[in-house]
């Protein structure tokens, strides 16, 4: 019952990361305008993984895509990598991990067939998890350095000439997403251990030979036994040599 329980709530709780991280890459807050010195705006700006909005006092909202690949630096490239990496990744683990479930009897699939598809799905949410941590780490660390930037440019006289951007709703979503997939997919690797069959976790080695119908025995010695027929026994007598079967030899007196 644990390990069935186990294995439920780890599904649960990956497709909750899986769903958090799909909705964290398709929002657009991932960036908004800081409005530390100037509360009161009439343009307000954010931006996201696929496009860039403004937002007008009197709720007007005009989003533009970007139109380059090749124009956006590289870390932010390697972002999006990461987070469809992470969705792909959450999606195969989320259909291994239905088939695999104790509770759902799929024609004569064995446990340890479920046990080995259920290390696989824990796997790849783990990796689902990581890719969408460190993706959105790494969108962090480019808003802290830009910030930084942004702020030393103010102090030094120039601060018309960027606006500061601080973090987006869709970082914490993602950085939570990433979390549900990481502790859901431990949590399938924990169940696997339970759905391994007793017998096959300790396997005797045996050797049989290599006939089908070959068995060795081993009896007592017995010692060296001649054989029955030339073995003598006390009735045995020796017939006696005939005289044409002797063969004679001259003598040397014969030859005097």
């Amino acid at each position: 019952m644990s390990t069935t329980l186990c294995q439920v709530m780890g599904f649960l709780v990956a497709s909750l990361g899986v769903a958090g991280t799909i909705v964290a890459t398709a929002t657009d807050t991932w960036s908004t305008q800081d409005l530390y010195d100037n509360p009161v705006t009439a343009v307000f700006q954010y931006q996201g993984l696929w496009r860039s909005c403004v937002r007008q006092s009197s709720g007007f909202t005009e989003c533009r895509p970007y139109f380059t690949i090749l124009g956006l630096p590289a870390m932010f490239q390697a972002v999006r990598a990461l987070m469809i990496v992470g969705i792909v990744l959450g999606i195969l683990g989320l259909l291994v991990c239905i088939f695999a479930l104790k509770c759902i009897r799929i024609g004569t699939m064995e446990d340890s067939a479920k046990a080995n598809m259920t290390l696989t799905s824990g796997i790849m949410f783990i990796v689902a998890g990581l890719c969408a941590i460190t993706g959105v780490s790494v969108f962090a660390n480019m808003l802290v350095t830009n910030f930084w930037m942004s702020t030393t440019n103010m102090f030094q006289g120039m601060q018309n000439v960027q606006n500061r951007y601080t973090f987006g709703s869709a970082l914490f979503v993602g950085w939570v997403a990433g979390g549900l997939a990481l502790v859901g997919g431990i949590m399938m690797c924990l169940a696997c251990r339970g759905l391994i069959p007793e017998e096959s976790r300790y396997k005797a080695v045996s050797y049989n030979a290599s006939g089908p119908n070959i068995s060795y025995r081993t009896g007592p010695y017995k010692g060296y036994e001649p054989d029955p027929k030339t073995r003598k026994g006390p009735g045995y007598e020796e017939a006696p040599r005939s005289e044409e079967g002797r063969r004679s030899y001259p003598s040397k007196h014969d030859y005097v």
